[in-house]
């Protein structure tokens, strides 16, 4: 028998809905998923056909994990890992090819929404400004697993752009150590969102550097949250921000001629 395809599918931020088309589609006619139950709301599952082998690798280490994989590969066409957010983030993607690599197995990966991502929308806010910023780091606090020579969090934030910080919320106080000595502001603001999306558990808490850890305490945010620091927060409320020269009426591209101001020539 032609061993079947496993397929790496990205199940968005919690929210089953922010789950893409194709992933979806793909659970639909799965014939076993794994899934990380730690992290994914069991509900995305409600989109598994009958007959199918679900379980869930909370418990499971890395080669039971690729193990259970290539054995479901050889009994079914399709095999679906449902991983939390988008497989290529923090999600041990590589370590879990090899073994399909030297087993034989194709496998396929499928992109998902990023909590990053869900965590700005769900706070109505932008990852990017005119003129403010328009970089965005996704990086992480070095807390077990080292971080690479010139990744540290100090380095980093020395480019005062947007930072998204995964898997970090019990190191508030090393985060604040080190923005403060990247010569970031004790105020500057400082947005944490926990569960994004996820309906009826999503937390959102908003401060600056000096308080937000004591915020998080009072709400019992312990797990599974992004921090978001950034000029950016908070533009909606300001008096005047800079405005993307794309929709200016007297900016032209191929779309549109630019409007000529009184007493210009366009």
């Amino acid at each position: 028998m032609t061993p079947g395809k496993v397929w790496f599918v990205g199940a968005g931020p919690g929210d089953p809905e922010l789950i893409t088309v194709k992933g979806r589609g793909l659970l639909e006619r799965a014939g076993a998923i794994l899934y990380a139950g730690s992290l994914v709301s069991e509900a995305v599952l409600r989109w598994a056909p009958e007959g199918c082998e679900v379980a869930d690798s909370r418990g499971m280490t890395l080669e039971e994990i690729t193990g259970w994989l290539i054995r479901r590969a050889s009994r079914h066409e399709t095999v679906v890992r449902l991983q939390t957010g988008d497989p290529t983030l923090y999600g041990a993607l590589i370590e879990m090819l090899r073994p399909l690599d030297a087993a034989g197995i194709e496998a396929g990966v499928v992109p998902g929404v990023s909590s990053a991502m869900a965590s700005a929308a769900a706070a109505r806010e932008t990852l990017t400004l005119p003129e403010v910023t328009q970089t965005v780091i996704l990086t992480r606090v070095e807390g077990r697993t080292p971080m690479p020579e010139g990744e540290s969090l100090e380095e980093l934030a020395r480019h005062h752009c947007t930072l998204c910080l995964f898997l970090s919320i019990t190191l508030l106080k090393k985060i604040r150590e080190a923005l403060l000595a990247a010569g970031w502001s004790e105020d500057c603001p400082v947005l944490v969102v926990q569960k994004a999306s996820w309906p009826g558990e999503e937390k959102i808490v908003r401060g600056t550097l000096a308080d937000i850890r004591e915020r998080c305490k009072a709400s019992r945010i312990h797990s599974q949250a992004m921090i978001i620091v950034s000029p950016a927060l908070g533009a909606r409320g300001r008096k005047e921000v800079k405005t993307s020269k794309l929709y200016d009426k007297r900016f032209s591209h191929r779309f549109r001629k630019a409007i000529a101001a009184k007493g210009e020539t366009s």
